[in-house]
């Protein structure tokens, strides 16, 4: 089944499973407790997702199968109805949540049955550009430099033009390194890479590469969103010690060295969305005034290539 079969509701639906998960998180921003923000968003999810006229499979979560009270991956949800991936962070961003620091969002993609890879819980290198360049503009096999150099080419400016979004993380003191020899502004994140790969595809952020290791399964979400909207990623999946191999063999992958591609990563149409829990780059966050609750989202269908900015006000 295409995307484009589906129900259009199932747009607004999706907006409406993140939209209460951003809500259910922002009730405990700035509270200092990771974990509570987290399991608020997840069962928000749940519930949410139970109430849809689908038949829903959780090929991304927030756990395994012994972990229960997360959102674990081959989890059933909905009603009955058609048949669905979803891949679902519910907090993305559980720190900035417990800090009241900007940039959290409670993000999901609904794909038909069969065309999400089910990504295991390990690391990914990652390498995203938006819209508007040449296919193979960037390759995880370059350098930083080579890869700054094409997008560089492609843009016709001088490499100091060109703004590169890089997690905040020690082990990225090499790209880092790299990223500023080769004359390129670095944009750092705390957290969030998500939206870090999104915002290459967002004109306003001025980002147009990013660079860096972070979730595989988020490495999923983000290609969701390109997927809607354009732009170009690949990633290789990175295993730390047995336990990270083996649960990749759970989920079925084999070949431990691939080099993942856009549409290896999403192999359909897909229906994106995000709800901002605290202010950042893509969305606003919740916001509460006079007895209202204030949303930003966005939802994305790639099917149709639209963008729709949402905003929900609901009574309190």
């Amino acid at each position: 089944m295409s995307v484009k079969l589906l129900d259009r509701s199932l747009v607004l639906d999706a907006v409406r499973v993140t939209e209460n998960a951003a809500v259910a998180a922002w009730k405990l921003a700035g509270r200092g407790d990771e974990m509570a923000a987290d399991q608020a968003a997840v069962d928000a999810v749940r519930q949410t997702l139970n109430e849809l006229d689908i038949d829903g499979q959780i090929v991304i979560g927030e756990g395994e199968r012994d972990e229960a009270s997360m959102l674990y991956i081959g989890e059933k949800v909905g009603r009955g109805g058609a048949k669905l991936d979803i891949a679902v962070d519910p907090l993305e961003g559980a720190t900035l949540t417990a800090k009241a620091m900007g940039n959290a969002l409670a993000v999901m993609a609904l794909a038909p049955r069969g065309t999400l890879l089910t990504a295991p819980d390990t690391y990914m290198d990652k390498i995203a550009c938006g819209p508007g360049f040449p296919p193979g503009a960037i390759d995880l096999d370059r350098t930083p430099a080579e890869n700054v150099a094409a997008l560089a080419r492609a843009k016709g400016v001088a490499a100091s033009e060109i703004t590169v979004c890089i997690l905040d993380r020690p082990r990225h003191g090499d790209i880092i390194g790299a990223v500023r020899d080769a004359g390129a502004r670095i944009a750092l994140i705390a957290d969030g890479d998500i939206a870090g790969v999104i915002n290459t595809a967002d004109p306003d952020t001025g980002v147009d590469l990013y660079l860096g290791q972070g979730g595989a399964p988020e490495g999923v979400l983000a290609c969701a969103a390109l997927k809607c909207v354009g732009g170009q990623f690949q990633g290789r999946l990175v295993f730390r010690n047995a336990d990270e191999r083996a649960r990749a063999r759970r989920a079925g992958i084999e070949d431990f060295d691939k080099k993942y591609d856009l549409h290896e990563l999403v192999r359909g149409d897909a229906i994106f969305a995000a709800t901002g829990v605290t202010s950042g780059a893509l969305l606003k966050g919740v916001s509460r005034r006079n007895g209202f609750v204030s949303t930003h989202s966005l939802v994305m269908n790639s099917a149709t290539h639209t963008v729709r900015e949402v905003r929900t006000r609901r009574a309190v």
